[in-house]
């Protein structure tokens, strides 16, 4: 079979040129460890393979998650958020709309011999986002930075670098820009003394 028109569409022609509806989906595959009462509103709509996903997470529509990577307990991803190989995430992180990750600072897709790459020839580096921790829609988070405890990644922020336990960052690249304890109360955590 072949597909018409749109990549969103669910309308397929078949080898004798009928019109044939068929949702496409995109798989959750067998290799995903789900825990308790995960949530994925939209199963055929998402892509997931060789993760892990704590209990109690909700994962939006045309989410992928990736092999090796680990989200904890009680987050939340919210739609079109890529989540690659390498990336850790705690319990009880926010992850807005469009949110994407990466996990290679200087990716090549061939060789100096002209050759395609292939998972020989790069290393992954972890990107770990620590718990409560949230992010704003349309952010990039870039490999090897560690999103402290309760930080907050304002929407459209370019992640470069490690950003401290409870900061406020935003802008291309993010730079901290206050302190999430004083700007809204961030449930069970410690907070400055007055």
């Amino acid at each position: 079979m072949q597909k018409a028109a749109s990549i969103f569409s669910d309308a397929w022609i078949n080898n004798s040129g009928q019109r044939q509806r068929e949702i496409p989906y995109m798989p959750i595959a067998d290799s995903v460890r789900l825990g308790a009462d995960v949530k994925i509103f939209h199963p055929s709509l998402v892509n997931l393979y060789g993760c892990t996903i704590g209990d109690d997470t909700k994962i939006g529509t045309f989410v992928e998650i990736q092999k090796g990577s680990t989200i904890g307990a009680r987050c939340k991803i919210s739609s079109h958020t890529f989540i690659c190989e390498g990336v850790l995430i705690e319990d009880e992180v926010f992850v807005g709309h469009g949110v994407m990750f990466t996990n290679d600072r200087f990716p090549r897709a061939a060789n100096a011999d002209g050759s395609l790459q292939t998972e020989a020839d790069w290393n992954v580096e972890i990107t770990r986002v620590k718990r409560a921790a949230s992010i704003g829609t349309s952010a990039t988070i870039v490999s090897g930075v560690t999103i402290g405890e309760g930080a907050l990644v304002g929407a459209g922020a370019v992640v470069t670098k490690d950003v401290p336990d409870f900061a406020i960052v935003a802008g291309v690249p993010a730079r901290v820009v206050g302190d999430a304890r004083l700007r809204r109360r961030v449930r069970d955590l410690p907070h400055p003394a007055p």
